[in-house]
Order: structure tokens, then sequence, then C-alpha cells
């Protein structure tokens, strides 16, 4: 009854340390930090967010702690509970019956009880094992009672409405040459395209008063009333933010109905191809991802492939389209996969495509091919419905239909032509918009040709080749170094050998001290419960008749009433056997303790370690190890450390000591043992060994089976609004059981290698318990002996299975230990430097002015430089733009400024300071810098504006107004406290640009550095802001990384790159009055 309480108490305690779920919130943070590392390096934010995952460690490291201790106290009682029977049950034999304790009984008895210790500690593993199922299902029941979209509730039925007269416009067809084609001036209304000869006209998609949510209280948008017209080209246009691509998704059914209706004609309800504005991949080749489950047509497929510019690209992989993309496409850069995703829209043969502003990572001259070649053309040719989201204002003359978005709501629905008469303002501001960038482009589009655009597609990918090769190069060394270690398929001897080395690791990260206390606990307590069954066996043998034990039944009956002495002499063994099973009950809770704190101080320094080495790693760590290789330090790998190897350290070392303490007892009772032993040990040696590798190998096949099926559910999960949307989720649930059974199958194959093992060491347990036995018969030795021999050979055979399974398990496990070790000797950053944080005056840079003096950089050291003897000099508050084509180094100079490359010559000296002198931490928290990638922290505003709260209110919402913020900011729940989802989920793509620009201007540096940092912004965006940072930053220094050289055509100063070197210095006026200068060829072509 006390064991059943005490699990139940475990039980429920344990219930809810598992509840609380410290692990996935520490893993999240740690997958930001190791998203956003860039920017954390870059802004010096790194320790900051490093403390904030101790933060939660610590918290997840304390429930860890109480459930060590429930742990170890289930494990103590399973180990007191026998000794305590036992002391209870002869203590009161003695003080109540008059009769011997004879050693038939005894031992009959302590064998029962030894028994029993197997059963208690396989009930605690299923209590902790039932706790683990609880929480689960907790966390299924509540993810399976949240709400569902339902089999098509949001394709409703038929269309209500035929297509209105207001869709029926007229007009002359145009010919649109290339160089006019952004023109708006005179504009006339394209002849609308006929339609599929098996359609009428009709709408395709119909929204009546739709007040869509994400989920709050408050409406996304609100009161929607559009039509898709059917064969029509569609465009959506409008502001950041304005829910543009929530249109798209509400029609699509993926956002919550507040109210209203969508209607779907009944030929598109299942005909729908949709290409996200963040592009989702699959983990398969090119041309799966093409066609996407869809039959493949040759002639088909290579016109999609033209339409999209992307043959340039699979001409350079090294298997063509049938080269594998790496998980989430981390081989390809963010513009072929952008137009992987278009063209499996473009393949498939559907009524409807919808494509989210597919233009955002591709340049201008893949932007039009794409405009023309596969939307005009390729879909033209189809007669398709084509619903487009973009900010590109300069295709607005190609669109049959347009809705323009603003804050929500429909500001406006109809053509061109319709827009020009009844909305003159926003006719005109649109006008104005295109006719700007019409200008920037006129010079290129006189020159443009299909060559030139392939041979930039060419050269871009070449350099993104070329950079990813060096990569690989070194990723494959390392996979070889790795394979050097672990390879399963060398020789057995290698396979079957016992990680020694990193299980000292381990326990030197526990600390020698507890480790002391563990093996002298360990060593102490099993050395007492062979003296409690050796004493007992004295206590039973101790016969004054010296009768004999050939028949002790008939013995114990024969007992006569012993006088007073005799019944004293009897009990005098009690107080030393009291004694004994007291001591054993205390190192019993000393050595359950011992070892599950040792396991946490474990687990607390190796996950310290790693997490400042990773954190503290130079950039080009991250640049050459994959996220996921590192997210499994800190997730499968920290979990084994944390919970797995201090159950199995400890079963193992006491599943061990109970076969010696077995063995040597044997071997004491009965010394011709020892001359069967040799061969039994030579049995169990082979007997393990074969287990442990076949074992291994078991479980590195469990582990390899299940990773596919864990990244196809991530990617699954990822690419759920594409998979509905094409209407495969039939396909994606079949894999996923087919993996499902795979994965299950290696699983049914490690247990039957269990059942194997159990088997064999029951065989050489009974040959044990026939040898021991045989033995004793043969050796005349005291009865109690005989039985005690006899009462430790049964138990061998149960504890042999365990030992075998332990280090096997452990063998597996230590592989953990082993892949953290391997990322700690990883060499840091250095971020001491030369001067001491003292020296540098505490305004510094207080002008702004950089000197690059024959400036030599390098991603590492057994790599070519990137950048090769640069000399510049920016004054101070210059206003200086740096351009190149790809890969010719202008981004490696921006990392320069912080010291995040290897500066092997030269120098660069901001406000009389060598950079490479000043400590990490000061140099980039003085500077600032804008990414091209957006990145948010899950939080608060506040906190990814100001982590170090060092600014005041009226500050941040300062750097907000400047970024175009400040309105949207103040209509949401909390202010500056409003949350931000992971990722910045509940933001769209340019506010999360916006909030990175905020946070630029919050730290105030008078040096700023822009890598293209307005490319996920509309143009009327974009040119507020390009004033507001001239005003802004009129006083400082601004240095801007161009990709499309127009937004620095009014720097003061450019620097234009070529192969890692500087040929070109001066002003942008002078350096385009010179033809055969290279920036002047940059702005004709554009690159």
């Amino acid at each position: 009854m006390c064991m059943l309480s005490t699990h139940q108490h475990v039980h429920v305690c344990v219930f809810k340390i598992f509840s609380q779920d410290y692990s996935t919130d520490r893993l999240k943070k740690t997958t930001e930090i190791l998203k956003g590392i860039k920017l954390l390096k870059l802004y010096a934010w790194e320790n900051i967010f490093c403390d904030r995952v101790e933060e939660t460690r610590g918290k997840e490291l304390t429930s860890l702690k109480t459930f060590s201790l429930y742990t170890s106290m289930s494990i103590f009682m399973n180990v007191a509970i026998p000794i305590a029977a036992v002391l209870a049950t002869f203590v009161t034999h003695a003080y109540i019956e008059e009769v011997r304790l004879s050693p038939a009984r005894a031992f009959a008895s302590l064998a029962l009880f030894h028994i029993l210790v197997t059963p208690l500690f396989l009930l605690s593993t299923v209590v902790r094992f039932a706790v683990k199922a609880l929480v689960s299902v907790q966390k299924l029941s509540e993810f399976l009672q949240s709400d569902e979209i339902g089999d098509d509730s949001w394709r409703n039925a038929e269309m209500p409405l035929q297509v209105g007269s207001k869709y029926k416009h007229h007009g002359i067809t145009k010919v649109v040459n290339r160089k006019g084609r952004y023109r708006m001036d005179n504009y006339e209304q394209p002849m609308r395209r006929q339609l599929r000869p098996t359609e009428t006209e009709d709408v395709a998609v119909q929204v009546n008063g739709g007040y869509f949510t994400w989920g709050s209280n408050l409406s996304t948008l609100s009161d929607i009333n559009i039509q898709i017209p059917t064969g029509q080209l569609t465009m959506i246009v409008g502001q950041v933010g304005c829910g543009k691509s929530s249109l798209l998704l509400a029609m699509l059914g993926e956002m919550q109905t507040i109210r209203g209706k969508v209607y779907w004609s009944n030929k598109n309800r299942y005909s729908v191809a949709y290409a996200a504005q963040k592009s989702w991949l699959l983990n398969a080749t090119v041309e799966e991802n093409i066609t996407f489950g869809s039959p493949f047509n040759k002639q088909r497929y290579k016109a999609v492939i033209d339409a999209c510019s992307l043959q340039p690209d699979i001409d350079l992989l090294p298997f063509g389209d049938q080269t594998e993309i790496g998980e989430r496409g981390i081989n390809l850069s963010g513009g072929q996969r952008q137009r992987i995703c278009v063209a499996r829209a473009l393949y498939q043969n559907t009524n409807i495509v919808f494509l989210d502003d597919p233009f955002s990572a591709l340049d201008i001259h893949l932007s039009d091919h794409l405009m023309q070649e596969g939307i005009l053309k390729f879909l033209q040719d189809d007669k398709r419905t084509v619903v487009l989201v973009t900010h590109k204002l300069q295709y607005l003359i190609h669109a049959d239909w347009i809705i323009a978005m603003k804050d929500g709501s429909v500001l406006r629905e109809g053509t061109l032509k319709d827009i020009q008469t009844y909305d003159v303002e926003l006719y005109e501001h649109w006008k104005t918009l295109m006719n700007r960038q019409d200008q920037e482009l006129e010079k290129e589009t006189e020159m443009e040709s299909q060559t030139i655009l392939e041979r930039k597609t060419l050269r871009r990918a070449f350099y993104s080749r070329e950079a990813k090769s060096q990569t690989d190069d070194e990723d494959e060394e390392e996979e070889v170094e790795e394979d050097d270690d672990d390879n399963m398929s060398t020789t057995t001897s290698r396979r079957s050998k016992i990680p020694w080395k990193m299980c000292c690791r381990y326990l030197s990260s526990g600390g020698f001290l507890m480790v002391f206390l563990m093996v002298s606990s360990k060593l102490a307590k099993h050395s007492v419960m062979v003296a409690i069954d050796y004493w007992l066996a004295a206590w039973t043998s101790s016969n004054p008749h010296n009768q004999s034990i050939a028949d002790p039944f008939v013995n114990a009956t024969n007992y006569t009433k012993n006088d007073d002495a005799q019944i004293a002499e009897h009990r005098s063994y009690v107080p030393v056997f009291i004694i004994l099973c007291g001591a054993a009950i205390a190192l019993c809770l000393i050595t359950s303790l011992t070892v599950e704190f040792l396991g946490v101080a474990a687990a607390t320094n190796l996950h310290h370690n790693l997490l400042n080495k990773i954190i503290h790693a130079p950039i080009r760590f991250f640049d050459v190890t994959p996220l996921g290789q590192i997210l499994n330090r800190f997730s499968a790998d920290t979990n084994i450390i944390d919970q797995h190897i201090p159950q199995t350290l400890e079963s193992l070392t006491r599943s061990i000591l109970l076969c010696l303490s077995a063995i040597g007892v044997i071997a004491f009772v009965t010394p011709a043992f020892l001359i069967a032993l040799v061969p039994l040990m030579v049995a169990f040696y082979f007997i393990q060994k074969y287990f442990r590798v076949a074992s291994k190998d078991l479980q590195d096949l469990d582990d390899s089976t299940q990773l596919p099926l864990l990244c196809h559910f991530s990617e699954t999960a990822e690419g759920l609004t594409t998979i509905r949307a094409f209407r495969h989720e039939a396909r994606f649930k079949q894999r996923m059981l087919e993996l499902t059974d795979t994965n299950n199958t290696a699983y049914l194959f490690l247990s039957a290698a269990n059942r194997w093992l159990e088997v064999r060491t029951d065989y050489l347990g009974a040959v044990i318990v026939l040898t021991a036995s045989v033995a004793a018969i043969w050796t005349s030795s005291q009865s109690g002996l005989v039985g005690l021999g006899l009462t430790y050979a049964l138990t061998v055979t149960n504890y042999l299975n365990w030992v075998v399974r332990n280090l096997a398990d452990l063998e597996v496990q230590m592989a953990a230990v082993k892949k953290v070790n391997s990322f700690l000797s990883t060499e840091s950053e250095n971020y001491e430097g030369s001067m001491n944080v003292s020296q540098v005056p505490e305004d510094w840079p207080q002008h702004g002015e950089i000197k690059i003096q024959d400036l030599c950089v390098r991603y590492d050291t057994m790599l070519k430089p990137v950048l090769k003897h640069v000399n510049a000099h920016i004054n101070p508050g210059q206003k200086v733009g740096i351009c190149g084509r790809t890969g010719s180094g202008k981004s490696s100079l921006s990392l320069a400024f912080f010291n995040m490359v290897d500066v092997f010559d030269g120098k660069i000296v901001i406000d009389g300071i060598d950079i490479c002198k000043l400590p990490l931490q000061t140099l980039r928290s003085r500077l600032s810098i804008i990414l091209q990638d957006p990145v948010l922290f899950s939080g608060s505003i506040r906190l990814n504006l100001d982590p170090e709260c060092t600014c005041t209110d009226d500050r941040l919402w300062e750097a907000l107004e400047i970024a175009q913020l400040k309105n949207m900011v103040k209509a949401l729940p909390g202010g500056l406290d409003a949350v931000v989802t992971e990722g910045g989920e509940n933001f769209s793509v340019g506010q999360r640009q916006l909030f990175c620009l905020a946070r630029a201007f919050v730290r105030k540096s008078s040096i700023l550095i822009m890598d293209e940092a307005t490319a996920s912004i509309d143009m009327a965006t974009e040119n507020i802001l390009q004033k507001v940072v001239m005003t802004a930053f009129a006083d400082r220094t601004v240095v801007t990384i161009a990709h499309l050289v127009s937004s620095i055509l009014e720097a003061e100063q450019v620097l234009v790159f070529e192969s890692g070197t500087l040929v070109e210095s001066d002003s942008a006026p002078n350096l385009l009055a010179q033809e055969d200068s290279l920036f002047s060829i940059l702005v004709r072509t554009h690159k």
C-alpha cells in the first residue's frame, strides 16, 4: 500500500512537471536565435538572447530536478521495500515464532523477495511512460478538439450570380513594345481574352460581405465584396500590410470567417494552383517539385521551364532537374526557389492560378520574363483564370481586372480604365510611381535581350553554386571524419566498441564529487546487501544440535522449545541484522539521489557549454553547418542527456554490481563453480557482443526511418496552405502512413532482438543455476551458505539480460554526448580585442569617418580572399553606394565593418580606431545595419526594437513613426507591448522589413549600413522611406549595398566592385559620364 501510494503521488507530481513543457519553450527560443544569429551578432545582442534561453533552461532544470527527486524516490522505494520486507519478516519471525528459522524457509522466502525487485522497477518504468503518455494524450486532445476547416466548407456550392455587365468592356487591342510597356499615358484597355471553349462567361470566385480573421476577435479583412472573372488576369495591389495575401488565403479557406460567404463556380472548386509569397519546396528533385504529383508531360514541362527561365539554373545543377533540393530549398537562392514554386503552379492543369507576389525575390529582368512568358503568354494560351498579388504597379496595364486594397478592405475594384475615370487621385498616384520606374528602366529596355538575361541568370547561379560548393566540400570533409568514428559497417570489433571516452566526458561534466559519491555509495550499498544475506545464512546455519539439513522441513518440525539461553542466542543475530538492513536502506536513498543529481549536473553543464559555444561561434560556422544539425543537439540529444542517460546509467550500474555480487557469492560458497564460469563468461561475451552490434544497427535503422517521417511531417505542416489549395491532402497523408509503417517495422525488429537476447540469457542463467546446484552437491558446505548461493544464482538470469540491454542502450545514448562534445570544440570569435573597453570613447564613433586601407578579407583561412587590397575613404556624413555583380564582394565588405569575417591583411579605421583592435561587443553595439531578410523574434514589439531596454517610449514611437508603423502599432492591443509571434508571422513580410528599419533608427548610430533593406516594400512606402532616411540620417554616414543600382543614383560616392576588387570610386554623376565605366554598364544593363 505504501508503495502504491508513493507511485500515485509521483505520478501526479511528474504529470504536473511534464505539463509545464519548458523544453518546448526553450527549443523555440533557441531556434529563433539560430535563425537570426547573423542579426544578433551584428547588433551585439547574442548575450541578451542567450540569457533568455538560459532563463527558460533554468525553469526547465528546476522541473528536471524535481522530476529527478521524484524518480530517485521511486527507485529508492523499489529497492528499499524488499529490504524492509525482509527485515520485518525475519525479525517478526524471531520474536513471535518459537521455532528456529531454517535455511530452507529463509532462502525460499529470500528468493521470492529478490524476485520482487524486478517487477517493482518495471512498475516505476510503467508509471513514467504512463505519465508521458498522459501528457501526450492531453496535448493531442487539445489539438484534435480545435476547430477544423472541414471538407470543402470553404468552397461552397454553385455561383449564385452570373458575371455582371460591369465586366463587359470594349477596347482596341494594343501591342505594347518593351520600351513603352510601363507607360500609362493614352492607355487603352486591352481586349478581354477569349475563354476556354467549355466555359461560359461567369465569375470564378465571389466573396459576399466577407469578414475574416486569423483567430482573434479583430477582423483582418472587413466588408469584402469582390468577384474574380473567369479566364482573366486579376491583379490585387496595395501598400504593405493592407491584406492582399490575406485576401487570397481567405478565398482559399485558410482564414476564419466571421461572417459572409465565399462562392466558387462548380468547374473551379477542385481546380486551383497556388504559389505562396514565402516559397515552399519539397525535399525532392526539381522535377518532382514542379510536377507535384501530376503526370509528366515533356512538352508542357519544357514550356514551363522556359517560361520561368529555369533552364540556365538547371544546367548548373550537378544532376540537372534530377538534383535533389535540400530541406526547405537550402541549396537554392531565394529567386530560384520562388521560380520553382511559380513553375509548379503553371505546370498544373488547373482552371485557376493564385500567385502571391511572385516577383518579390526576382530582379527586374526575371520579373519581366516571368510576366511576359509565364503569366501573359503561357497562361493566356491555356485561357486560365489568374489572380496575381504584386507590388509591381508597372504590370497593371496587363490586368483585365484590378482590386485595390487598403487597411484590410477593398478600396477600389474595376478595370484600369474604370479607375482612371472614377478615381483620378488613385490613378495619378499609380501613374507617378510607374513613370518613375519607367524612367529608370528606359535605357535598360532598349538594349535588353534574352541572351543577356540568360547570361545574368547563369552568372548569378554560378556564383551561388561556387559558394555552395565550398560549403558542401567542408560538409563532406566533416561527414567523412564523422563516418570514420561512427561507421556501422566497418568491422565488428569497431562496431562493438563501448564509448568509454564519452562515458568519462559525461561523468566529468557531472562533477568528480558526484561521481565519487555515486561509485562509493553504490559499492557500499551492494556490499551491505551481500552482508545482509550472508548474515542471514550464518543465522539460519547456527544449529546447536548440529542437525542434518537433508530434510530441512522435518528438521524444522523437530526443533523443540529451547531454554532461555538458546532463544537468546537465536535472537542475538537480530540487532546486527537490523543495523545492516537500516544501513542498506539509507545507502539505497543516497545512491538513488546521487545518480539522478549527477545526471542533472551533467545535463546543466553540457547544455550551458554547448549554448555558449554555439552562440559565440563565428558566422562561418553557421554557413557550413545545417540548422537542423545544430537544433538536433539542443532537442533530441539534450533530451537524451536530460532524461534517459541517468536512468540507463543507474540501471546498468545496479545490474552489473548485482551480477558481480551473485557470481562472487556463488564462487565463495562453491569454489568449483569457477571452473564452469570460464566457458559461461565466453558464451556471455559473444552473446552480448552480437546483440549490441545488432541492437545499435537496429536503433540506427529506427532513427534513420524516423528522420524521413519527421522531415515529411515538418515540410507538410509548413506547406499546408499550398497542399490544401492543390487538393493533395490524400497524397501527403498516404505518404505519411507509408513512412510510419517503415518506421514501425524497424521498431518491430528491435523488439524482436530484445526477445532474442532474453531467451539466450535465460538459457545462460539456467546453466548457471544448474552448475551452482551441482557444485553445491559435490561440496560439503553449510546449509545456509548453499541456500545463499542458490538464491543468488536464481537472480543472475534476469540481471544478465538487463546488463546487456542497458549496455546497448547506453552505447546508443552516449552518441548524443559525442555529438554535443563535437560542437564543444568549436572555436569562438575573439570577443576581447587588444583594446580595453575603457579606452574607447563613450560617443565613438562620433563623426562616422571610415578609412579602408589595403583591406583583404576571407571567410575562412582555408578559402580564397573575397576582398583584395581595397582602399577607400568615406567622409563623415557621406551617403555612399556600393554596387557590383553578384559575388563581387559587396556584402563581404558590409560584414567586414562588423569584423564578422577574417581580415587577414589591411585594416578599417573608423574615427581613428582600427576596428580589429576593438572588443566585438563594443564595435557591433556602436554601428547599425539593416539586412535584406527581415528577422523578428517572438515576444513584444518593444523587445524587437530595444531588447537591451535602454530607450524611452518616446524614442521607440519616434522610430516607428519614421518607419511608417506608428499608426498600425497604436491600433494593436498593448501598443509597444503588443505580441509578436514566432518569426513575426502575425505581420506581413513588408511590415517585418519596416520593423527592422525602425530597429536601426532606435540605435541612432552615426554609421548606418543598408543591405537592400526595401526589397519587400511597395514602391510608395519605399519612396517615403528613402526620403525619411535621408532626413533622419542627414548628418550621419549611410552606406547602401545596392542590388539594384537605381537606388544609389543620387549617392555622393559610389564604390564599384568586381571579383573582390574595388575598380571604381567616384560620385554617381561622374561615373555615369564615363560611358565605358563599369557603373555605367551596370546602370544600362541594370544588374
